[in-house]
């Protein structure tokens, strides 16, 4: 399934670029995804959908939101960085000053 997008500000009806003769219209869908060995149902997604040739748009937004919540680091605090003490105790390289 080929996961295209339409640009956030569109907020109603617009032509279709796949058939150039339908009207693409926002409706609410089941998208699905494979995840590995998983078939994931998302009920009541967002798409705007041609109403002749059928080709599904998908919300930038709603995909990256879709996309966080099946990270497999989703809902995991993230790791504290470590720092290095042999960085901390050189000096900062600057340029010397030309005469």
């Amino acid at each position: 399934m080929s996961e295209q997008t339409v640009p956030e500000q569109s907020s109603g009806p617009f032509p279709c670029d796949e058939c150039q003769a339908g009207v693409m219209r926002l409706r609410f869908i089941t998208y699905f995804a494979w995840i590995g060995e998983e078939l994931i149902l998302v009920p009541n997604f967002p798409a705007w959908i041609c109403d002749v040739c059928g080709r599904r748009d998908y919300d930038e937004k709603s995909l990256s939101w879709l996309s966080m919540l099946l990270s497999p680091d989703a809902g995991k605090a993230p790791r504290p960085r470590r720092s290095d003490p042999a960085r901390s105790r050189r000096p900062a390289s600057r340029p010397s000053p030309q005469s």
